[in-house]
């Protein structure tokens, strides 16, 4: 939430920002301040929980069928299995399409999925959350490469960008080109919202991560629906996935008593928060949406990190994806 008067400021700030030249870090995010993100992701550990289903020579255990590999195990066939991998016997004996499944060591297919909506333009404190978001992103693209992993990407700002997984440093700066762009305040603030984009977006995301990936979904999961939960389960059908809810501290607690113009980029409205009853109907309300997501990604077994607009978004990751609780469900903490 933001009045008017200061939002229409803060746009023309970017405006002037992007006029002149000179970036503003709290606002739009650099190509080179996401490429001095290497040396930080040095210490990013992204785990490997579940084997890879890839078909490039890398670091985890894989079960791609090919010479030298040893037989793992068979299991009924699921719907992007590769058929030249059927376990005949079994499938005859069962009734049911099985197929095998080999061990060797394999890349892994890194895919980190950007929610880039209207509100993600937003922060009080600190930076907005599309560039807490580009530098998470970032910081998960370096890792995955220097663990010798392929990075994509799906990117949606009213606009959907699909990266397929590509490995090396080719695969990073591309990402970060891609960031660069999708994350423009600018156009950010004129696209139109509506409560459909992280659905249609989870829909898309299907094309992009490859069996036995690992996903990272960056959003600030205003748009979960009733589909989310459905599209979340399939998703973890063949790939490990991470929540990363990014939040202001204006999302947290009621600004101070007062009259706020705002606005979803369409309508405008009045919020009066000079009662206390209206303060704490505005924080039951933003719990209430905290919790929702916190339920959803526990019942899909998706763990959850929660990224402040303040947070020392390094930091942050390398504590929470070293923790060992980011290998069962719900969430691994909470940003002061």
């Amino acid at each position: 939430m933001v009045s008017l008067r200061t939002l229409l400021r803060r746009r023309r700030g970017v405006e002037a920002s992007a006029a002149s030249g000179a970036p503003d870090a709290g606002v739009r995010i650099t190509a080179g301040e996401l490429i001095r993100l290497r040396l930080a992701a040095r210490d990013l550990r992204l785990g490997n929980r579940r084997p890879a289903l890839s078909t490039s020579a890398g670091a985890h255990a894989s079960r791609f069928r090919g010479r030298g590999m040893d037989y793992l195990e068979s299991r009924g066939y699921q719907a992007g299995d590769d058929i030249r991998n059927m376990d005949w016997r079994v499938t005859a004996r069962a009734g049911e399409p099985h197929i095998k499944l080999y061990t060797e060591e394999r890349e892994r297919p890194v895919v980190v999925m950007v929610d880039l909506n209207p509100g993600m333009f937003f922060g009080t404190r600190g930076a907005f959350k599309s560039v807490v978001a580009a530098r998470a992103a970032a910081l998960i693209g370096w890792a995955a490469v220097r663990h010798h992993d392929r990075i994509g990407a799906l990117l949606f700002n009213g606009r959907h960008q699909e990266l397929r997984p590509l490995g090396g440093q080719r695969g990073v700066l591309r990402l970060i080109r891609a960031l660069v762009g999708a994350t423009d305040p600018v156009e950010g603030m004129r696209q139109p919202y509506h409560p459909g984009l992280l659905t249609e977006a989870l829909r898309r995301l299907r094309r992009v991560a490859r069996p036995g990936g690992l996903v990272f979904i960056l959003s600030d999961f205003y748009g979960i629906d009733a589909d989310t939960r459905v599209l979340l389960q399939r998703l973890r059908e063949h790939s490990d996935v991470v929540g990363c809810q990014i939040h202001d501290a204006l999302e947290r607690h009621s600004p101070p008593p007062g009259r706020y113009g705002i606005s979803d980029g369409s309508r405008t409205a009045l919020l009066d928060t000079h009662s206390t009853a209206q303060r704490a109907a505005y924080e039951r309300y933003f719990t209430q949406q905290h919790q929702a997501v916190d339920e959803l990604l526990r019942a899909c077994a998706v763990p959850l990190i929660q990224l402040a607009t303040t947070d020392d978004v390094v930091e942050r990751l390398r504590g929470r994806l070293a923790d060992r609780g980011l290998s069962t469900a719900g969430s691994v903490g909470v940003a002061a």
